[in-house]
């Protein structure tokens, strides 16, 4: 285990939580702001229908690819300093994207926003976990970037539209960079100040086949969706993925200083949290991309419309964040996250029916806002899990390996849930075939996302407030 001893209280919570937030809300919303975007970015910069999902998809599998290792060098290097890179990164980056006239700037672009990403979020949630303590004060702390993350999913979908109808597709690159600039300068006068750098902690066998097999994998993931299964370069990398996955494992096993120690995963309120986290990625993730296709290729909405159509969605996320806190302080954490799972599948339910093509923003209403009240219940209370009798030391692992299972689920399942949906039929029968196939997706991810109880039932029981309890044997491998 590092040594690194767990950064000064900041002086001013409620404004380092503003900033915390605030960088909270960039990763998400660069996921989500892009959506509304596509048709025109296909049409500027050259994207075929075949390869607009790596604009995507490129973001995910360098965020997913690096959560391990950003994870563990916020935890030796120091959150401030890795918070402020991951700014910059979203700075260059964002302004590469802009400029971008050709499909490889761009996907490079979104590559280097998912680098930044996989530095920021592991800082970010380690410096709330470890500013706030365990209890009623964390898990009010998290309901705060809770809602910048879990909002920004939705509202990035509005921004995106708003933007590129009022500005053209390059300013949902640009809004960034005022964005990433503040937070780089803020953090010096609101974060902690970061120790000395952490000499020799770092798991370089694990580092490189970790990093390698988890970006591989994803890669495979989302390239087969589009090009096949049996294509040589999916089924290579697919192969690679797994060995080099195996090999990390067995490093981790017997390594001194693993980049992921696996006795982490003895403490059920982190390992189920990790479950629910990877089956919510898997599930509900996918849920503004089939939005945004309804709204746009079924429906006919224009990119500000639909914008404006997300508006549902975010609102009922954000009661959902709001009602998550008061769950968790009264019936504690493996009861608001059942709770969760069950609105999360019952709105899927709601939700697949009114996705036809003779519909409208109304015959899906009623499953946006059960759906959403889902998403906000269950977001904030598997990160309080899984943040849940971590030491402080090592605050910035756990959040990288939780974030991995979010984006790893995201990947797979988006490839997995666009490859049911897809179908090559011109005209009206097109927008009626998508429809269809729309809602099967819904429907399977709404019968994945109920798995999510039996891991949430792993969890142990709860105090007032929400804490975990786990057992003395339990607290001394934290």
């Amino acid at each position: 285990m590092s040594t690194t001893q767990s950064p000064p209280r900041s002086r001013r919570p409620g404004r380092s939580l503003a900033l915390l937030a605030l960088g909270h809300l960039i990763i998400s919303l660069d996921f989500t702001i892009i959506y509304v975007a596509l048709p025109d970015i296909a049409t500027d910069v050259g994207f075929t229908p075949h390869t607009l999902q790596w604009v995507i998809t490129a973001y995910a599998v360098l965020y997913g690819g690096f959560l391990l290792f950003g994870g563990r060098l916020s935890d030796l290097i120091g959150r401030r300093r890795m918070f402020v890179l991951g700014m910059a990164l979203y700075g260059v980056a964002s302004v590469l994207g802009g400029l971008a006239t050709t499909p490889a700037v761009l996907l490079t672009a979104r590559a280097l926003q998912g680098l930044a990403g996989a530095v920021l979020f592991p800082a970010v949630l380690a410096l709330v976990n470890t500013t706030f303590a365990e209890g009623r004060e964390r898990n009010r702390a998290l309901t705060v970037w809770a809602m910048a993350g879990a909002g920004g999913l939705t509202v990035g979908a509005l921004v995106g539209g708003v933007l590129t109808q009022a500005l053209g597709w390059q300013a949902v690159f640009y809004v960034n960079v005022p964005l990433a600039t503040v937070g780089a300068v803020a953090a010096f006068a609101l974060l902690p100040s970061d120790g000395r750098v952490t000499r020799g902690g770092v798991d370089v066998p694990g580092t490189l086949t970790g990093t390698a097999g988890v970006t591989l994998f994803i890669f495979a993931v989302a390239h087969g969706s589009e090009v096949g299964w049996g294509r040589t370069e999916v089924i290579a990398a697919a192969a690679l993925a797994v060995v080099l996955l195996v090999v990390f494992l067995r490093v981790q096993a017997r390594g001194r200083t693993p980049l992921m120690p696996l006795r982490l995963f003895r403490n059920r309120a982190f390992s189920g949290g990790v479950v629910v986290i990877l089956v919510f990625g898997l599930t509900m993730q996918a849920v503004p991309y089939f939005l945004t296709l309804y709204f746009q290729n079924v429906l006919g909405f224009s990119a500000l419309e639909t914008g404006l159509a997300f508006l549902g969605p975010t609102l009922s996320i954000t009661a959902g964040n709001f009602l998550s806190e008061r769950l968790i302080h009264r019936f504690g954490t493996r009861n608001t996250l059942v709770v969760g799972i069950v609105l999360n599948a019952v709105g899927a339910v709601l939700l697949a029916p009114g996705m036809h093509v003779g519909g409208s923003f109304l015959t899906v209403l009623a499953g946006v806002v059960v759906i959403g009240l889902g998403m906000g219940v269950t977001y904030e209370a598997m990160w309080i899990a899984a943040g849940t009798g971590v030491s402080a030391d090592e605050q910035g692992l756990a959040s990288g390996v939780a974030s991995t299972a979010l984006q790893v689920g995201t990947a797979v399942g988006l490839a997995v849930l666009v490859a049911v949906a897809n179908r090559d039929i011109e005209g009206q029968a097109l927008a009626a075939t998508s429809a269809e196939g729309m809602r099967v997706a819904v429907h399977v991810l709404g019968a994945v996302m109920l798995t999510a109880v039996l891991a949430a039932l792993r969890l142990p029981g709860s105090r007032a407030g929400g804490t975990v309890v786990l057992s003395d044997s339990r607290r001394s491998d934290m």
